[in-house]
């Protein structure tokens, strides 16, 4: 499948919501089945996005200068919009690795925080690729995988990992 025909697929961020996994009683999760080939698939895609400056303060001189200058005169942090979302998957492939165990193929647990990840990590890897100052060209094949677990997801329906019961 093409790149594009798989961002065609996504839900339109304007909207699009998640669902309200908000219940007091438990731990919700979506069990979903993973296979090593696919997590390693997501694993190079997020390396191939977190390699990607959207900004362009690494490559270009005079834009890191002026931020330095800021960060002296205002004390004002260097911030990347993409860290937070980079830092979201790092831990979201974590848990899926800790779930597999090294099997090649098993359940992994899909939180509804893994779910919206799954979601922006689809979205930015979608503006990445579409926006001409960026040079972003990913394995479509890895894109596609992504989809199809955040699908996976998606479509599941949640249970409750550690339900409470009226006596605690």
């Amino acid at each position: 499948m093409d790149l594009t025909d798989v961002f065609e697929d996504l839900p339109d961020p304007s909207a699009y919501s998640f669902p309200d996994y908000a219940i007091p009683q438990g731990d919700p999760v979506m069990p979903v089945a993973l296979t090593d080939d696919e997590l390693h698939a997501m694993l190079d895609l997020y390396e191939t996005f977190a390699d990607v400056d959207p900004t362009g303060i690494e490559s270009n001189p005079f834009l890191a200068n002026t931020t330095k200058f800021f960060q002296q005169t205002f004390g004002t942090p260097s911030y990347r919009p993409d860290e937070q979302l980079n830092e979201d998957v790092a831990t979201m492939l974590n848990d899926f690795s800790e779930d597999l165990g090294g099997a090649d193929m098993g359940v992994v647990d899909a939180t509804p925080k893994h779910h919206q990840t799954l979601y922006f990590f689809l979205v930015s890897a979608k503006g990445y690729h579409m926006a001409p100052h960026i040079q972003f060209d990913p394995d479509p094949t890895a894109v596609e995988t992504l989809y199809r677990i955040y699908e996976r997801v998606t479509d599941q329906d949640y249970y409750l990992k550690r339900p409470s019961t009226v006596l605690e």
